[in-house]
């Protein structure tokens, strides 16, 4: 039967998947489920996929999106995208047993824009205004923080000393997006200080990377993760920007042979909040409808490991 089938490459980014601040946030929920016999609740989505917060869900795991849902004596986890201080004080003034599975890359963003405010700088946060990331390092900074997302914002931003601004960014961002608003900040404020796209995550960094790579060659690319997850959301607009047409493939319904029809080369990847089950579940339908064969694109090799969630509290 397959014989017959037509033809189908399918270009399989490395990395893709899970990054080592996913992994990390994923076995805190896991760890406190086994290690405590007091429930376990989640400040917000531990990472931004339903697959995974379902599969959490059923192991125990209660998710929630407001701290005053967390009843005293249960345990409290903060998600990888980090929460504003306010939160933490709050858990601290309930005695909440908190384990904080912050990305540390997101911390690093808070202690840089901290940084900078207690030199005396306005701080200007590239990123999405409403993503939960966004809101916890605004939440983290008593100075100004200006959130600006586009070069159009950049260009119109107001700030009180425009010889004493820095920038930060998003951990998730698109690079060459980004390093567009940081040009176009640098000619508005020519004594801006900032870390170029240093504090966008490596992971993030290279599956973008992947992307470019493969759209060299394929036809279409398929992006698993959830709509609501910006690193997935970034890798499928990289694709786009590049010519090249771009599905986001949140569950399996969401890959049709319609997107697929004409495509001899499909390059395949996924978020770093996205699991490797849903890669392996768009290969096997894949293989349904053409005679598949799959070659792998590595273009860097992923070594970074963070250390466990400190349950010393617990």
């Amino acid at each position: 039967m397959s014989a017959s089938l037509p033809p189908l490459t399918v270009l399989l980014a490395s990395p893709r998947g899970f990054c080592a601040g996913v992994d990390r946030a994923i076995q805190a929920v896991e760890d406190a489920l086994i290690r405590t016999n007091r429930p376990v609740y989640v400040r917000h989505e531990i990472v931004h996929n339903g697959q995974v917060v379902r599969d959490l869900k059923r192991k125990g795991a209660v998710f929630v999106e407001d701290l005053a849902q967390i009843p005293d004596g249960a345990v409290a986890i903060f998600s990888a995208h980090g929460v504003p201080r306010s939160v933490e004080q709050e858990a601290k003034r309930r005695g909440l047993a908190v384990l904080d599975a912050t990305c540390p890359l997101v911390r690093r963003v808070h202690v840089e824009a901290r940084r900078q405010t207690q030199a005396g700088r306005e701080v200007i946060l590239i990123g999405h205004r409403d993503h939960v990331e966004v809101e916890g390092t605004v939440g983290q900074v008593k100075g100004t923080v200006h959130v600006v997302g586009s070069v159009a914002e950049a260009l119109t931003v107001q700030v009180a000393t425009p010889d004493r601004v820095a920038y930060v960014t998003q951990t998730t961002l698109s690079v060459d997006d980004t390093r567009e608003i940081i040009a176009a900040l640098k000619e508005r404020f020519p004594a801006i200080e900032g870390p170029d796209v240093k504090t966008i995550c490596y992971a993030t960094q290279n599956r973008q990377m992947a992307v470019r790579v493969i759209t060299e060659r394929a036809d279409r690319v398929i992006v698993c993760g959830a709509r609501n997850s910006s690193n997935s959301n970034r890798l499928r607009e990289v694709a786009e920007h590049r010519g090249c047409p771009a599905l986001l493939m949140e569950d399996l319904r969401d890959l049709t042979l319609a997107f697929i029809d004409g495509a001899r080369v499909i390059g395949l990847t996924a978020g770093a909040s996205a699991p490797e089950i849903m890669v392996q579940q768009a290969l096997r339908q894949l293989a349904e409808w053409r005679r598949v064969s799959v070659e792998e694109v590595r273009v860097t090799e992923e070594g970074t490991r963070f250390a466990p969630v400190d349950f010393a509290r617990l």
